[in-house]
């Protein structure tokens, strides 16, 4: 027995007749076609009675052959054929109407005529396996067929193009006398539409969670693929994809669309995420076990449209249970579900963009609203870590600088929050992130001390934050500094603020550690460029060229100094262009130069004098201006014993107390004095030419501050007034010998209004020059350009510093017209045109 189509195209060599062989029951040579035919005709009934084994197929090809010989083959064809007919319509179509019962009927036409699930499986089962079985004998029988009467294909069927093979011609009669026969005459349904309808009837039932005969359904599939509409045998003509997939996809997309709005109802969206999953999987599962796997993209299609793409805004927008609420209570898994759905339906993630973009604002938002609320009057805000005892009151100073740190944190946390989302749910997918991205921008710069807010926490992370952290949690705090730097737009007044904090730390030794700050500066070089940080660069090279000079100076000291005893000094010698006015002594106010001034003790002028001295000589050019408002001097004090005093007062007392250098300076005019003798507020003033607020704070470090208060004041309130009188505290008593009186201008606090609006006009003042030079360089290398042109070029050459309003660049470029840098054309019809003049 041969298995598989005859035909030549089934055999790789040629097929040559067999030599004869004398029997006693076989046709003699000039036998003619009926005995022939009958022999044939006897051996087809054997083939389909499955008694097979009498059968030769050496006398059956023989036969075949010798009528195909006496071009007999069109007879033989038609022969062939009409037995199969006859054959189907005595033998099985009786068989396949005795399986279409009633309630087989029903389950196409109103499936809640069958009384249960499981009878409607049972009826539909039974019809699939006699269909099956009747289809698998036909298939086994034609292709044992094609085998004995292949010399028939091969000398009669190709010799015409028109004409199909045998096998081709009876496996098509299954489906013409099977598939395609009516239920009866006055019913347009037929065998395969209720096929069709229990298998879908069976796929409903596995949807809804029962348990179907999945091989069963599989072979009726494959049935249907193996059958054409028509004997061209086309691929895309498969009775599979003509007939099932198509009423397939159709009850698909009603079952879906009825679940989703039934899951809608429910107003679930988690429940839905991992509904619509499991149901991506379970067609998918499907189409490789149950049905023809090229039917899988059209059914995901399918869910895409109707389980996801239909309602996915209303799910989304789900007050409980949608994507706001996702993201707050950090549900992960189900953003990774949502994720990868929306990204089955729209690569731009459109819906899932715009509610994240949205929600990202609005937390930011409350963040500041929050900030507004927090009572930092007593250091730690609720819900941080401490104890009450920890709790100390704060300055309206510090309680600012505490709002500012918080606000930082808080802004980096819903950062870390989003980072996390993105990298474990969203894939680091880059359209999200951008939005993300863009979100913080906006809400960052929104809030008006951003910049001065970002300075603080990098400010309080490099005096204290990095202390006893280890190398990669220092790298964490840089990583988070930068980012925040990143989404900055006027990054301008951050290199302000930066500046100025920078210089309080270098400058007042507050800094934990050189090398970390060098650090953050490369970091901000490689982001904002060299430019950016060149007078942060230049403040370090400063105090390197300082330390050198104060060593060189004391060399100098210990050979000219013949062994007497001098102040020692240790001397920063600042370049006016890398610190900021306030730290070089000059007025905070636009335009003015003042410095200020002090009338120092002869001791330290002598020593000025002879450092002056030092420095010019080697040095052409320069002018040294002495600046007492950042420095410090170690100063010794003796308090004699008080006569009736027990304990520690009845004793001499000496201290060395580190006051700021106005403090040595006041200090020191008490040593002129005699005991018990005051000087007042004015008459201190007098003496030493300082500015009422610098001695204030002076005066606050030394006579107010609990444990440095070397002067005694009256009243004893807490704040300095004019007409307050300071005496020697011959009182004072301290548990440790060196004391550090607090630089009160050492603090980096929050700038008051009034301090902020001096910054914000100093920005603007530069902003404009800056803005002329980018316009100059534009137009020197466009030449001429139109007004819109030219605004735009503008914005995008300064987008990495700051944003300026057009209306300034406007006023610049009329400012530069005016100054003859630019002009406007001549000719007619080109009023915004701008050209540069050479």
């Amino acid at each position: 027995m041969i298995s598989g189509r005859g035909g030549s195209g089934a055999r790789g060599a040629r097929i040559r007749p067999p030599r004869r062989i004398a029997r006693p029951n076989a046709p003699a040579e000039g036998a003619d076609f009926d005995a022939c035919w009958e022999l044939l005709r006897e051996a087809l009934r054997d083939i389909h009675n499955k008694n097979c084994s009498r059968l030769s197929f050496e006398e059956l090809y023989r036969a075949a052959y010798k009528i195909v010989l006496k071009k007999k083959g069109d007879e033989l064809y038609n022969r062939v054929t009409k037995f199969e007919e006859e054959w189907f319509a005595e033998n099985v179509i009786p068989k396949i109407e005795q399986l279409v019962t009633r309630s087989l009927v029903n389950i196409g036409e109103d499936r809640s005529a069958a009384t249960s699930a499981n009878e409607r499986r049972q009826t539909g089962e039974k019809f699939l396996k006699g269909l099956r079985d009747t289809w698998d004998d036909h298939n086994m029988s034609m292709n044992m067929t094609a085998d004995i009467l292949m010399y028939l294909d091969r000398g009669f069927t190709q010799a015409d193009p028109n004409r199909v093979s045998i096998f081709a011609t009876t496996i098509a009669l299954f489906r013409d006398h099977i598939l395609q026969s009516k239920l009866d005459a006055t019913s347009d349904r037929s065998v395969v539409d209720i096929l069709i309808s229990v298998i879908l009837d069976q796929i409903d039932m596995e949807r809804e969670g029962d348990v179907i005969d999945r091989t069963l359904i599989r072979s009726c599939s494959r049935m249907l693929s193996c059958l054409f509409q028509n004997q061209l045998e086309n691929e895309h003509e498969k009775l599979y994809l003509v007939l099932f997939e198509p009423k397939f996809i159709e009850a698909s997309e009603a079952y879906y669309k009825a679940e989703c709005e039934h899951l809608l109802r429910q107003a679930d969206a988690s429940s839905w995420l991992r509904h619509t999953e499991r149901r991506l999987g379970e067609e998918t599962d499907r189409c490789g076990t149950t049905i023809e796997l090229e039917t899988l993209p059209k059914v995901h299609q399918t869910i895409d449209n109707h389980l996801i793409k239909s309602h996915l805004d209303e799910f989304l927008a789900l007050d409980v249970t949608g994507l706001r609420w996702m993201i707050d209570n950090d549900k992960f898994n189900d953003l990774s579900i949502l994720y990868r759905l929306v990204s089955r339906i729209d690569e731009d993630k459109t819906a899932l963009k715009n509610i994240v973009q949205r929600r990202v604002m609005e937390l930011g938002h409350e963040i500041e609203k929050t900030l507004k609320g927090i009572d930092f009057s007593m250091g730690l805000a609720e819900g941080e870590e401490g104890g009450e005892g920890d709790k100390k009151p704060l300055n309206p100073a510090a309680q600012q600088t505490a709002a500012a740190i918080r606000w930082v944190d808080d802004v980096l946390r819903l950062k870390d929050k989003f980072d996390a989302i993105l990298k474990e749910c969203f894939q680091e997918d880059l359209v999200l992130q951008a939005a993300v991205s863009k979100s913080f921008t906006e809400f960052i710069n929104v809030f008006s001390r951003c910049t001065e807010y970002v300075s603080l926490f990098i400010d309080e992370n490099l005096k204290r934050g990095i202390r006893g952290k280890t190398e990669a949690e220092v790298d964490i705090v840089l990583e988070k500094a930068i980012v925040l730097i990143r989404y900055l737009q006027d990054r301008d007044l951050f290199q302000t603020y930066y500046q100025r904090h920078l210089a309080r730390r270098l400058l007042h030794n507050k800094s934990e550690s050189h090398d970390v700050e060098k650090q953050i500066i490369s970091r901000m070089k490689q982001e904002l460029g060299q430019q950016f940080t060149s007078k942060f660069e230049g403040m370090f090279r400063d105090l390197v060229t300082s330390s050198e000079l104060t060593t060189g100076y004391r060399d100098h000291m210990n050979v000219a100094g013949e062994g007497e005893k001098t102040i020692d000094l240790n001397i920063s010698v600042l370049t006016t262009n890398y610190w900021p006015a306030e730290v070089m002594g000059r007025s905070t106010q636009i335009g003015a130069e003042s410095r200020v001034t002090c009338t120092y003790p002869r001791e330290v002028s002598r020593l000025q004098a002879s450092f002056e001295q030092f420095y010019l000589s080697s040095r052409n050019g320069r002018k040294l201006t002495w600046i007492g408002t950042t420095g410090s001097a170690d100063v010794k004090c003796v308090f004699p014993a008080i006569p009736g005093k027990s304990g520690a007062l009845a004793k001499e007392r000496r201290y060395e107390i580190n006051v700021p250098t106005f403090g040595m300076v006041v200090l020191l005019l008490f040593n002129d004095l005699e005991d018990g003798a005051s000087l007042s507020f004015e008459e201190i003033q007098a003496k030493t030419s300082i500015s009422t607020n610098d001695l204030m704070r002076t005066l606050t470090a030394i006579a107010v501050a609990p444990k440095s208060r070397v002067l005694a004041k009256e009243p004893l309130t807490k704040s300095i007034k004019p007409g307050d009188k300071f005496t020697f505290n011959n009182s004072f008593l301290s548990k440790t010998v060196r004391i550090k009186a607090p630089l009160i201008n050492a603090v980096s606090k929050v700038e008051d209004s009034t301090e902020r609006k001096t910054t914000e006009d100093k920005a603007n003042q530069s902003r404009a020059h800056v803005v002329d030079a980018a316009i100059v360089r534009i137009m020197k290398s466009r030449k001429e350009l139109s007004h819109a042109q030219l605004v735009s070029e503008v914005l995008n050459v300064l987008v990495g510093r700051f944003k300026p309003d057009v209306s300034l660049i406007k006023k610049r470029i009329e400012d530069l017209i005016t100054r003859e840098y630019l002009e406007r054309p001549d000719e007619d019809g080109a009023p915004s045109m701008y050209r540069y003049v050479a």
